[in-house]
């Protein structure tokens, strides 16, 4: 028997060790895992250079309070900042955590300024920003806050894509609009540049702060280090984790220096987050993920993906409905439930994951070689083929 709890409906299957793109299964089967940890391990498994990085610094030290100066952190944070359009960094351990704080951060703004009172956060119905309580409320979802009463207090919602609905809930106690900008559990769902843009301005015209949540699609995801980087749009926060730190818990909240103000000595604090071996591990993995040539690779292996599945969707139009996404955070829309077709795909050594809408999601490493592109559009043709 396990002595795990049950929160977790855990397909029959552990992993010995993994290289790169490929999980090696305890019954010494090799699987390409684009999975990744959804979208965690940036760099794939056991990438050199992070297991040289954690090595070297596990060798010197691993925690220190935050009561004290971290020179680790204050350089990833610098490296942020130069890379962003942010001016300051909060460090956390998740991304739950770091949504958490930038909720903290726009109400704590207000409050700095005098008006405590506008502390409501308007967010897109079912969308994700974690498992905490205040990040599943934040969410909207029925499915992630049933049992979990009572409700947490502060949240507003609108539909996805309704801008008339977005617009009728600001009111004179919302703080900021808090979106996904890619929706990732919520079937992988772009929010477009243009939308992006009008956000902004509406968050301007009502003075309030746009929070863009970048915690799975940021870090070079989508081919840019954040996904709204093509709209040229200037968000007041950004929470980030997964990819920050290859495999590594890291979480952090990038913010501008105006709501910044309002985060003082003993506003907000984390006993983990930022600790001089995570800030190592991230320091290695923004190094790698910022460079011309990295990103340029990730748009050519995100070009490539897109256009052999979408060949695949025009040959099998019954089964696929549409291919979603940006970069390397991709779904493929079933007109059916997907639990069959992620079977089939794990069966021929493919490692997929669900999203809603019957959505696959498809999340290679930032590093994935072209050979195993090909290798997995092979499987997906194969079982579209078995289920026509």
């Amino acid at each position: 028997m396990s002595y795990l709890a049950n929160n977790y409906n855990r397909k029959k299957i552990s992993f010995k060790f993994g290289r790169g793109s490929y999980l090696f299964s305890d019954d010494k089967k090799k699987y390409l895992d684009f999975v990744q940890g959804i979208a965690v391990n940036s760099l794939g498994h056991s990438h050199p250079k992070l297991v040289q990085t954690i090595k070297i610094q596990s060798q010197k030290l691993w925690h220190v309070s935050n009561a004290f100066q971290i020179p680790e952190g204050e350089k990833l944070a610098q490296k942020l900042c130069n890379n962003t359009f942010a001016d300051y960094v909060i460090f956390q351990n998740s991304g739950a955590e770091a949504t958490e704080a930038a909720v903290k951060v726009a109400r704590r703004y207000f409050y700095s300024i005098g008006k405590p009172n506008k502390n409501r956060i308007l967010c897109i119905k079912n969308s994700f920003h974690g498992r905490t309580l205040a990040a599943i409320f934040a969410s909207g979802s029925k499915k992630m806050t049933e049992g979990f009463g009572p409700k947490i207090a502060g949240f507003d919602h609108f539909k996805f894509g309704n801008h008339s609905s977005l617009k009728k809930k600001i009111n004179k106690n919302t703080a900021a609009i808090m979106v996904e900008t890619i929706m990732g559990e919520g079937g992988i769902k772009v929010i477009p540049n243009w939308c992006l843009k009008e956000l902004r301005k509406l968050c301007n015209k009502k003075k309030i702060l746009l929070i863009l949540d970048e915690v799975q699609c940021g870090v070079a995801r989508s081919g840019d280090f954040f996904a709204f980087e093509k709209s040229k749009v200037k968000p007041d926060i950004v929470p980030i984790a997964k990819g920050i730190g290859g495999g590594f818990p890291i979480g952090a909240v990038l913010m501008n220096k105006k709501v910044a103000t309002g985060m003082t000595p003993g506003s907000h604090g984390s006993t983990f987050g930022g600790n001089p071996l995570a800030m190592s591990v991230g320091n290695t993995v923004m190094d790698i993920v910022t460079k011309k040539i990295f990103l340029k690779n990730v748009k050519t292996s995100s070009k490539y993906f897109f256009e052999n599945l979408n060949k695949i969707k025009v040959k099998y139009p019954r089964i696929i409905k549409e291919i979603r996404g940006k970069g390397l955070l991709i779904g493929i829309q079933l007109y059916k439930d997907p639990t069959r077709f992620i079977k089939k795909l794990m069966d021929n050594k493919l490692l997929t994951i669900r999203a809603a809408e019957n959505v696959i999601r498809i999340l290679p490493p930032l590093n994935v070689k072209k050979k195993e592109i090909d290798f997995a559009l092979k499987i997906i043709r194969k079982v579209c083929e078995d289920l026509r």
